[in-house]
């Protein structure tokens, strides 16, 4: 019977990582993108905490990985608002009209 051990998460949080990277290296152009990209490396990341968190018997990792998940969550929260607001002021969401807002 096969059982889930340290390595399968640990595999499974890698994965995330490296699509949230490529998300962000490889597409520049949308915002929205960006975003899910940054959401999925800190998934990764509470993934490993409470993976490691659960092998070690200790709740410090859990209840870290509830903090970042709050963080997280209020980040795409005012992310999303500031690009609804942006896209009505400009009509556009691409990261390069952004770079205008220099001032």
């Amino acid at each position: 019977m096969l059982t889930i051990g340290l390595g399968h998460y640990l595999t499974v949080g890698a994965i995330l990582l490296v699509l949230g990277v490529f998300g962000i290296f490889l597409n520049r152009k949308n915002v929205i993108v960006i975003l899910m990209s940054v959401e999925l490396i800190l998934l990764s990341v509470n993934l490993n905490l409470v993976a490691f968190s659960a092998s070690l018997g200790d709740l410090g990792g859990q209840v870290f990985a509830l903090f970042i998940l709050t963080v997280a969550a209020a980040e795409a929260a005012i992310g999303l608002a500031v690009v609804v607001i942006y896209f009505r002021n400009r009509g556009s969401i691409e990261v390069d009209d952004v770079s205008t807002l220099r001032g």
